[in-house]
């Protein structure tokens, strides 16, 4: 069962929120991100992918701060969305250093860049947003290890993958996980970019 294999502080948690046994698709698709694998995650809603996105992020950050620079990246929608996400990971983090912060068009981008510049773990935004923290050196890349892209959906928007296929050209080495009810033609683009030889889990 994939929760007997993380993180104890993650263990604790689980038990913590009387989540003991794992959904099928937590349970086929953990393990393979935890492999460090590009995913690509097909499930129904209710299916477990936010709590799936939320165990293997911190699983990958080992529940622990580490320097400044945002170590993980998880693409959504919009500020709704941002912020019931990173009230999510609260829930995760509250016993841990982590440190999550949600970054949306609407909130000034003098106040995002200070705010950022003083220490994440964690960074919550939009494809557009993270390409204008990018563009005015709001934001260093250079520690990433995993960006998610939780109910990408809205990646059937082209200017949002184009967004999001313009940051992934300047990284050189991340995992990344897209997690979405179906398939469709603009993530088939990923592929061409970021996700060759990529993972896909259905359930």
């Amino acid at each position: 069962m994939p929760f007997k294999k993380l993180h104890p502080h993650l263990l604790d948690c689980l038990e913590r929120l009387e989540i003991d046994t794992p959904t099928p698709f937590q349970k086929s698709s953990i393990p393979v991100i935890k492999s460090g694998a590009n995913v690509f995650c097909f499930a129904e809603k209710g299916s477990g992918k936010t709590t799936a996105l939320i165990l293997t992020t911190l699983q990958k950050l080992k529940c622990e701060e580490v320097g400044d620079a945002p170590r993980a990246v998880v693409m959504v929608e919009n500020k709704e969305k941002a912020l019931e996400l990173e009230e999510a990971f609260l829930e995760y983090t509250k016993y841990t250093s982590l440190r999550v912060y949600a970054s949306y068009e609407q909130l000034h981008i003098d106040v995002q860049k200070s705010e950022i510049y003083m220490g994440i773990d964690i960074l919550i935004t939009t494809p557009k947003t993270l390409h204008n923290l990018f563009l005015t050196n709001g934001v260093s890349i250079s520690e990433l290890k995993i960006i998610s892209v939780d109910d990408a959906e809205f990646l059937m928007n082209k200017k949002e993958t184009t967004f999001l296929i313009a940051i992934g050209a300047s990284i050189k080495k991340c995992q990344y996980v897209i997690y979405s009810t179906k398939t469709h033609p603009q993530l088939k683009r990923l592929e061409e970019h970021f996700m060759e030889h990529s993972r896909t889990i259905k359930a």
